[in-house]
């Protein structure tokens, strides 16, 4: 698939978010992929941002939900991503996948291959330093690290109710995961 390619594809995942509100779209092994968007999914994403973005450094900004091509079978909407502050100033609805420092996706019982599996090939495949699983329905958070060109080498499962301290390298990310929502539906959960 050539640029001009991606481009039309883009063009038609907007077109389809506009027929189907409360869905997100994205572009992953070369299929569109459409996402129902649940509450405990968009306060996930909600209380992360609010908890990361008084721990950037000056020059970073999180955007959520944008576009990012990584290949032409590839277009991925992060959850939540770090990019340089200029460029989110931009106001872009696509922005290149090389611009992310860190990146998060939060899981819901349609996207856990690929959250689990695409993605981290095709993140650290980018050299994005670090790679955030956060899972309601499992009620942990992956954490992901030293990015190569098969996958990442580090990795660690933190449950909910702990602080997670990520060494990224714009510093030092503190979370506290007790503030995030399990999902009560989910497998095992009462």
């Amino acid at each position: 698939m050539t640029v001009s390619g991606i481009d039309r594809l883009h063009s038609q995942l907007s077109k389809l978010e506009d027929m189907f509100p409360g869905y997100l779209t994205e572009i992953v092994e070369g299929s569109i992929v459409m996402n129902p968007v649940r509450p405990f999914h968009g306060k996930t994403i909600q209380r992360l941002w609010a908890i990361a973005e008084d721990q950037l450094p000056s020059g970073w900004a999180l955007v959520s939900e944008v576009a990012f091509p990584f290949d032409d079978a590839n277009e991925f909407c992060p959850d939540l991503a770090v990019i340089p502050a200029e460029a989110e100033a931009e106001n872009l609805s696509a922005y290149p996948a090389d611009l992310i420092e860190l990146v998060a996706e939060v899981v819901s019982p349609e996207s856990i291959r690929r959250d689990y599996d695409v993605k981290p090939r095709r993140y650290a495949s980018r050299g994005i330093a670090n790679y955030l699983i956060l899972d309601p329905l499992q009620g942990h958070v992956v954490t992901m690290w030293n990015p190569g060109p098969d996958g990442y080498r580090g990795r660690d499962t933190i449950p909910y109710g702990r602080d997670l301290t990520v060494d990224t390298p714009l510093g030092r990310l503190t979370i506290p995961t007790g503030r995030l929502p399990v999902d009560p539906k989910a497998p095992g959960r009462s």
